[in-house]
C-alpha cells in the first residue's frame, strides 16, 4: 500500500557493519511513532535468523543483525519487502500493550512548574490538570537513562519550548512537560523540562525480573490525586508501583 509519506518516508540508512535503521519520519507524529512501534514489532514476530536486536524510538526503528549470517543486501531486502506490505503509518500497534494509571500530584511544592507550564499554554492550573490528568499518551520509546519513558503525544496546547536554563534536580518519580510530550524521571536528574506532576512509580526497578518497568507502546494516565494521598501510597509502596494499576489493552 501506498502512504501519502511514500515520497521521502520510509527511510532505510546503513548504521555501522552490523544494523539498519529504518526512519519513519524526521520528527515524531503519532503516526510516526505507531509505524516505528509496529514496524519493529513485525520484525519481531518474524523471526529472522541472524537478528541479535531490534528497538524503536520516536519515529525510527532499529535492527541489529549478525554479517555472518545476513549480508547488508539481504537484510535490506527483507527489510524493503516487510515494508511494502502495507502502510505502516495506519498499522496496529504490537499486542501485549498495557494501560499504566498512575496517581500523581500536579503543582505546589512538590511539582512547582505547573503554573508557569500552564500559563505558557494558555491555560490556568485548574484547567491544566483537569487536561494533563485526563490525557492517555502512548509510551512512544524508552532512552536518555534507564527505563525511562518519553509520553505522548499530548494535546497541541501543550506544545511549549523547554526552559532556557536547567533546573538542577528534579526527583525520581518527577512528571515532566515539554513539546507536547511527558517525560516521566526514571532517576534524580537535571532538566529543561517543566516539572508538571510529582509520582512515586519507579520506572527502573534493577531487583526485579523486568528491571524496565515500562515498555514502548505501553499507554499511561496521570490521575491527580491529593499530597496527602501520595504520601500514604509511598508508606505503603515496597514494589515501587506508586500506587499504579496495570491493565492489558485489548
Amino acid at each position: 500500500m501506498i502512504s501519502e509519506h511514500a515520497d521521502t518516508f520510509p527511510r532505510i540508512s546503513t548504521v555501522g557493519f552490523d544494523g539498519l535503521l529504518i526512519s519513519f519520519a524526521d520528527t515524531m507524529a503519532e503516526p510516526s511513532n505507531r509505524a516505528a512501534l509496529a514496524f519493529r514489532g513485525a520484525i519481531d514476530s518474524a523471526s529472522w535468523d541472524g537478528i541479535l536486536e531490534t528497538s524503536a524510538s520516536l519515529a525510527s526503528a532499529y535492527v541489529r543483525f549478525d554479517p555472518d549470517t545476513l549480508s547488508h543486501a539481504e537484510i535490506r531486502d527483507r527489510v524493503q519487502c516487510l515494508l511494502k506490505q502495507q502502510d505502516w503509518f495506519e498499522a496496529l500497534l504490537p499486542s501485549g500493550r498495557r494501560l499504566w494509571r498512575v496517581p500523581t500530584v500536579y503543582g505546589g511544592e512538590l511539582a512547582p512548574q505547573l503554573e508557569e507550564a500552564a500559563a505558557t499554554a494558555g491555560l490556568d492550573p485548574a484547567e491544566a490538570v483537569r487536561r494533563l490528568s485526563e490525557s492517555r499518551v502512548r509510551v512512544l520509546t524508552i532512552g536518555f537513562a534507564p527505563g525511562q519513558p518519553y509520553l505522548g503525544p499530548l494535546g497541541p496546547e501543550f506544545n511549549i519550548s523547554r526552559l532556557k536554563e536547567l533546573t538542577p534536580m528534579v526527583p525520581e518519580g518527577a512528571l515532566v512537560l515539554a513539546i507536547s510530550q511527558f517525560v516521566l524521571f526514571s532517576g534524580p536528574t537535571p532538566t529543561g523540562w517543566r516539572h508538571v506532576g510529582q509520582t512515586a512509580f519507579r520506572c527502573f526497578r534493577p531487583e526485579a525480573a523486568q528491571s524496565f518497568a515500562l515498555r514502548p507502546g505501553d499507554e499511561m494516565q496521570f490521575l491527580s490525586v491529593s499530597r496527602d494521598e501520595l504520601e500514604a501510597i509511598r508508606a505503603n509502596d515496597a514494589e515501587g508501583s506508586g500506587g499504579a494499576t496495570c491493565e492489558e489493552i485489548v
